[in-house]
């Protein structure tokens, strides 16, 4: 019988991604190592810059790309993922939507407030957070603000701040969609040269509608929501959004995956509500640190003490089995695009 991370012994069978491969005491290849993508699950994969961060999120996009009934959706704020659809012969379906846009209905008045930075007890918030709640378009917002009998101050300071959002093109009532984000296919929303505030209403935006979507019934496949670099997206706007994910996500059928170098940004419930844990090589002692405050009692040994030193060497700590394995992760059926350039590979003509 295979061993699949993530799925206990009495879960029926579906749908699994191969990750890799055990890895013996001797670093030799062990028997294929299986990760279910079947049920809903919270996964956090970490490691410094170089170790294999980024390319196991490419092997386990591959994966969810092949998998049946579930709806893959990655947020690329690097784009290095777009060649996910570069490949068209691999089996692996993809689509990249590189100039992302959102419904503002999607937001609710207090991420509005948020988004743009404006304390909602205050007066220009609090005509925003109105606005919000009556109107579904930027234009319709604005208006609605300042036909108010409020003190023109306040009117002003709303308006800029909503004008300010606007400026950053991210705002359609024909904007990201359910039935964009959950297909058969791989979504990858490249939200590469944005700046922090666009890149978090994207990713608000994105992970309300999949959850919001499941709550109602009005899609039928899970939805994996993938995060890269997943600490800029914590410490956003976007950041209760993905927290509400990872503590009632289960329930719906949301699955949520993040990724980064940085496990020490990453608020305690991104650790702690994590059932299956990918570390790559760290060094940083906060980062050691973070992990081993989540370290499991089932683990006899501390996370330091486990962590891999090649790239590509991975620790899994599954919490569906209580059981913790040392891995190597397969090589991509994909390019990878994080790689990074090297001046021996520029060719200059002397």
């Amino acid at each position: 019988m295979t061993f699949v991370i993530g799925r206990g012994a009495d879960e029926a069978d579906g749908p699994v991604g191969h990750l890799g491969h055990y890895r013996a005491l001797d670093g030799s290849a062990g028997a294929p190592l299986y990760l279910d993508l079947n049920g809903p699950h919270a996964a956090l994969v970490v490691g410094k810059r170089g170790y294999g961060k980024s390319y196991t999120l490419g092997v386990l996009a591959e994966a969810l790309a092949q998998a049946s009934g579930v709806a893959p959706i990655l947020i690329d704020p690097m784009g290095v993922f777009d060649t996910l659809a570069a490949s068209p012969d691999d089996g692996i379906s993809a689509s990249v939507l590189d100039n992302p846009a959102i419904d503002p209905s999607t937001l609710d008045p207090r991420s509005w407030c948020a988004l743009v930075g404006l304390d909602p007890e205050s007066g220009a918030g609090g005509l925003l957070w109105r606005a919000a709640q009556e109107c579904a378009a930027l234009e319709a917002m604005r208006d609605r603000i300042e036909s108010v009998d409020a003190p023109r101050s306040d009117v002003r300071a709303a308006v800029n701040h909503l004008d300010l959002a606007a400026s950053w093109g991210v705002f359609e009532s024909e904007g990201i969609g359910e039935t964009d984000l959950c297909g058969p296919e791989i979504t990858v929303i490249d939200v590469s040269g944005m700046d922090g505030a666009p890149m978090n209403a994207i990713c608000r935006g994105v992970a309300e509608t999949l959850y919001r979507a499941r709550v109602t019934g009005s899609v039928d496949r899970l939805p994996w929501l993938v995060v890269d670099e997943a600490h800029t997206f914590f410490d956003g706007v976007a950041g209760p959004a993905l927290e509400a994910i990872l503590t009632r996500g289960r329930a719906p059928g949301v699955s949520f995956v993040a990724a980064t170098q940085r496990p020490s940004s990453v608020p305690a419930v991104g650790i702690s509500q994590s059932d299956i844990v990918l570390s790559h090589r760290l060094t940083s002692r906060s980062d050691l640190e973070a992990l081993e405050r989540a370290r499991p009692t089932y683990m006899n040994a501390t996370i330091e003490e486990r962590m891999p030193d090649a790239p590509g060497d991975v620790v899994v700590i599954d919490d569906a089995t209580e059981t913790t394995h040392a891995g190597r992760v397969r090589e991509r059926e994909t390019t990878h695009g994080g790689a990074s350039p090297r001046a021996s590979d520029v060719f200059v003509d002397r």
